[in-house]
This record gives structure tokens, C-alpha cells and sequence, in this order.
């Protein structure tokens, strides 16, 4: 993508997930070019690849709206990103670097001082450190066919809903995971870091069942 349709991504990408475009609402490309201040070339193209990773929908009348997901939805998608996520594990313990071991702690470190914000967890920080934490253990994997079922799979409207209802004990026990991940990883123990990743998304799973009621 060109730079300008690159600066379009991020910003729709930001108000699909901070929920300033609402599931089920239709959208326009003069709408999203305005909120982005950008012409609707660049817009289209992110529209596009945004629609690629089904954080946006078109309807049959190939009309642009934040997709709705249904309950049953939502537990398909924690149920293949636990398998999935499972064995990027396992295969990122046998393939990871020590220079990808040290990235990881990086973004540890990152999370913990997101956690730690004196007037209360910065949720937006704990969406961006996970998000790169996991980036790590799929590059680490070396598998073009896992990123591509992972770019399917990890919804991130779910995955920032989720963090949004997770409290600072939620969120340390999401980091003590990612901190035995990494353990895992320096011990090149495939089965551990496999049991890890499932118990991870089955507790976020967890957390996202209550919020619903």
C-alpha cells in the first residue's frame, strides 16, 4: 500500500476498534475519506485490505459496514485461534531466535507499563503490546499458511473488546501467560508453549463469555 493509503488503514482500522464506526452501520468512502482527511483513492485501498481481514464487510449491493458477529460467531473464532494459536506455539519453541526472545520480552515490558498506569490500566497499550507480542511468536513460526489463517482468524474488534473488559488482575494474569510463554520459548519446550497459547485464548475466551452475560 502507498504511504497515504497506509495512514487511511490505521486511522479507519482505529475507529473500527475504538467503536466510532458501530457494527451493522453502513459507511461510504466519502465518509471514511472525510474521517480520514484523505482523497478516496487511498481509502479504497484500505478499505479493501481492511475488508480482507473482515474488520469490514461489503453487502450484496457491495455496500462498505463494520461486521455484526454473532454469539456462536465469537466462540468459533476463540475455538480456531486457541488450535491455531496452539501451534504457532509449538512451532515458534522449536524455530524462535534469541533475538526474537528478546523482542519478546521487549513488548513484556511494554504491557506491564501499560498495566501499571497510575490512573488505571492503558487498555489501548495492552491491545498494542499483545498485538505485537503475538506478531513475534507468528514470525517466529516462519509459516506463510498459519499468517495467512491467522490474518482470518484473530478478530481484533474481539480481541480489543475483550482487553476492555479485563481488569488489572485480568490483564497481570494475561501477562504472567505471556511471561511463561516466553520461558517456554527459552527451553525450546514445544508441548509447554502449546498448553500455554490454549490456556491463554481459553481464559480470554473466559472473560469475553462473562461480558456478554
Amino acid at each position: 500500500m502507498s504511504r497515504a493509503s497506509q495512514e487511511a488503514y490505521r486511522k479507519i482500522r482505529a475507529g473500527i476498534l475504538s467503536g466510532h464506526f458501530p457494527a451493522g452501520q453502513f459507511v461510504t468512502e466519502d465518509e471514511f475519506a472525510q474521517f480520514c482527511a484523505l482523497s478516496r483513492t487511498p481509502v479504497r485501498e484500505a478499505i479493501a485490505e481492511l475488508v480482507s481481514e473482515m474488520l469490514l464487510q461489503r453487502s450484496d449491493t457491495n455496500r462498505v459496514f463494520v461486521p455484526v458477529w454473532s454469539d456462536d460467531d465469537e466462540e468459533e473464532l476463540f475455538s480456531l485461534r486457541a488450535m491455531l494459536e496452539s501451534h504457532c506455539a509449538g512451532r515458534a519453541a522449536r524455530l524462535i531466535s534469541d533475538e526474537q526472545i528478546t523482542e519478546l520480552r521487549g513488548h513484556c515490558d511494554f504491557i506491564d507499563r501499560a498495566i501499571a498506569e497510575a490512573d488505571g490500566p492503558d487498555v489501548s497499550g495492552f491491545v498494542e503490546g499483545n498485538r505485537h507480542f503475538h506478531a513475534v511468536i507468528l514470525a517466529a513460526a516462519q509459516s506463510e499458511r498459519l499468517a495467512q489463517l491467522m490474518k482470518f482468524v484473530v478478530s481484533q474488534i474481539v480481541v480489543h473488546r475483550t482487553a476492555e473488559q479485563y481488569s488489572r488482575a485480568d490483564m497481570e494474569q494475561s501477562q504472567r501467560d505471556h511471561r511463561d510463554l516466553v520461558r517456554a520459548f527459552e527451553t525450546r519446550d514445544e508441548d509447554w508453549a502449546r498448553a500455554l497459547a490454549n490456556t491463554h485464548i481459553r481464559r480470554a475466551a473466559s472473560v469475553y463469555r462473562a461480558m456478554r452475560g
